[in-house]
């Protein structure tokens, strides 16, 4: 499955299996055997890439919700780990309720909850916890 915007791939998703359910008011696709989600930048080249064990896809609402062992991870090394994500393709927005891992190159965070934009070049950590790096304050002797 491909999303584009202006005829440039944005999204490609792939599974080993995917079920396409036309019954009832609101048709879906749902992903059993697992996701695979990339995510291209400049000149088509994958930025970041998903996976979860299973996903599913509301056409009507343009949703997808990924579940169990979500791991996102960037080329700059980010990785974020949860047990359930939703993209909202009509907000433009990814974000979760569920307990959340963010690994980067120098920090971990931990939160329940978060919010980011669809390539996750900016997100929202609720009830976060870690060490986080901040330039410019200079360490507090006793």
């Amino acid at each position: 499955m491909l999303y584009s915007d202006s005829a440039v791939v944005r999204v490609r998703i792939q599974g080993p299996l995917m079920l396409r359910h036309l019954q009832g008011k609101e048709p879906y696709q749902e992903f059993p055997e697992g996701v695979l989600v990339e995510f291209f930048g400049p000149g088509q080249k994958v930025q970041s890439q998903l996976t979860a064990k299973y996903a599913i896809r509301y056409e009507g609402k343009n949703e997808v919700t990924v579940r169990d062992s979500v791991v996102w991870q960037s080329l700059e090394n980010e990785r974020l780990e949860t047990e359930e994500l939703v993209w909202d393709d009509q907000k433009h927005i990814v974000y979760s309720d569920r307990f959340v891992k963010i690994t980067k190159p120098d920090e971990v965070l931990y939160g329940y909850g978060f919010e980011a934009n669809e390539d996750f070049s900016s997100l929202k950590i609720k009830a976060l916890e870690g060490k986080i790096k901040v330039d410019g304050l200079k360490e507090i002797q006793d």
